[in-house]
């Protein structure tokens, strides 16, 4: 990290700590973002065992993919897996509903997913058997298991730095036009604490492949997004006279040039001042160009204008965009988000399913009646499930033992459901998928087979998932 020291020493380009500092403050100029933005190109073939098993179709079906990520753990009774005919401290107080797909059913809380499901690919049996938020969180993002697993607070860093799936899909693709070729929003995941998770970014794959952080809250009336719109009092003239200083700054850090971490940083600085001058980009983010009744439709608030927004970055040539149900303002650490520790039915009625049943709805459906379904995967996950059993707080507990999923376009069929739980909704009673089963499923849904190899910063060659497709729901 650089320090700077003294309210008004200068340096000897004449520069003040000042205008160090302001040439920095746009975000773009600093250190962190101009290494977000570096990536490579690289390309991968369907290995013979894929084309032998019938899934040619569904390779590379996806140009892109939006990850829906429910932090906390959905609970799989009231939403993809409802056993309606368990005891009522197994059931809970929600029913199940008819889809439109006959004899599927889900959660009465999903009345418009519900009318969907023939797009839809449910998976039943997925399993990390790992109770701890981050650790569990950690092998869902990555695909491979945190160590040990059960650890809850679980920081990022050896031995658990894999790279998501956003930072190897930026890695593989690269950046196709001004956005980066991954994208997070609307915050990073993180626990009580502010405690962020393993596995969100390039891990060992190095900041360059990092998924783009947009912090943000896309429902608020003034939403202008960091990093890529200029301040109010920011004019082109001071733009510039910024740039002049920034040329300076840069040639006093050129003794820097032959550390690993800033060897690019030149070039993707330079990057970021497109992005932030580039039109096309600004255009990603412009939300005011929908039509109200879209931003209606997807819901106003902070999920639903981030799930729209998704939209419109993969309509921009963002590969991958991951948008995480993290905290609301009104959340209390009892039960936040989807930790329904408490009053699980109320939560649910009243702060979970509704606004998420109204954004995952209206992203098919747009998604859909744009012709993109079919050229972009949607995930929808959590770390895990909830416990079977209602406790006396009226809540579900963390349960890695068996929860659900759902993917629908790119590559995947709809209408279906791969595996099962018991009766009990406990434990997984056929068809189990692990996460690196989720990640080979995604990559090969982008083109890219589960044995594609990258290098560690060691040279070393590494499969990106040790998984298998989930041959069954892809055609």
């Amino acid at each position: 990290m650089l320090s700077f020291f003294g309210p008004s020493s200068r340096l000897c380009d004449g520069l003040s700590r000042r205008e160090w500092l302001q040439a920095g403050s746009l975000g773009a100029f600093g250190l962190s973002l101009p290494a977000w933005l570096a990536s490579q190109e690289r390309a991968s073939a369907m290995d013979p065992q894929e084309m032998r098993s019938g899934m040619a179709s569904s390779f590379g079906r996806a140009k892109h993919c939006i990850v829906l990520f429910m932090l906390g753990g959905p609970p799989q009774h009231e939403t993809w897996d409802p056993k309606p005919d368990a005891p009522l401290e197994i059931r809970g107080d929600l029913k199940p509903i008819p889809s439109v797909v006959p004899g599927l059913h889900v959660g009465e809380l999903m009345p418009m997913t519900a009318k969907l499901t023939n797009k839809i690919a449910v998976l039943r049996a997925m399993a990390t058997d790992d109770n701890a938020h981050s650790s569990s969180g950690y092998w869902m993002l990555t695909g491979y298991p945190h160590s040990p697993k059960n650890q809850e607070n679980a920081l990022p860093g050896a031995p658990n730095d894999w790279p998501s799936m956003g930072a190897v899909v930026r890695h593989l693709r690269g950046d196709r036009g001004p956005l980066p070729g991954s994208v997070r929003l609307p915050e990073e995941i993180w626990n009580t604490g502010r405690l962020l998770w393993p596995g969100q970014d390039a891990g060992w794959l190095s900041s360059q492949a990092d998924p783009w952080l947009v912090t943000c809250d896309p429902s608020l009336p003034d939403f202008r997004v960091p990093d890529i719109a200029l301040p109010a009092d920011i004019t082109p003239e001071r733009l510039a006279d910024r740039r002049t200083v920034l040329n300076q700054i840069n040639r006093r850090l050129d003794r820097l040039q032959s550390h690993p971490n800033m060897e690019r940083w030149s070039t993707w600085q330079s990057k970021a001042m497109e992005l932030m001058r580039t039109r096309e980009a600004q255009k990603a983010f412009a939300l005011e160009e929908e039509p109200e009744s879209m931003r209606e439709r997807y819901g106003r608030n902070r999920f639903g204008q981030s799930v729209l927004m998704a939209r419109r970055l993969i309509e921009s040539g963002v590969s991958l965009v991951q948008v995480n149900w993290t905290r609301w303002k009104t959340d209390e650490d009892v039960a936040p988000a989807w930790d329904t520790h408490a009053k699980n039915a109320e939560r649910l009625k009243t702060a979970l399913m509704p606004p998420m049943d109204q954004a995952y709805s209206a992203l098919l459906e747009d998604l859909d009646q744009r012709g993109m379904l079919q050229e972009t995967l949607v995930v929808w996950i959590g770390e895990f499930g909830r416990s079977p059993r209602i406790n006396p707080s009226g809540g579900r507990d963390h349960w890695g033992h068996v929860f659900s999923g759902a993917l629908a376009g790119g590559g995947v069929r709809g209408g279906l459901v791969h595996g099962a739980s018991d009766r009990q909704g406990a434990h997984p009673l056929e068809g189990r998928v692990e996460p690196q089963d989720l990640t080979a499923t995604v990559y090969h849904c982008l083109g890219f087979a589960p044995t594609t190899e990258i290098h560690d910063r060691l040279g070393r060659p590494l499969v990106i998932s040790k998984g298998t497709p989930i041959e069954p729901i892809l055609g």
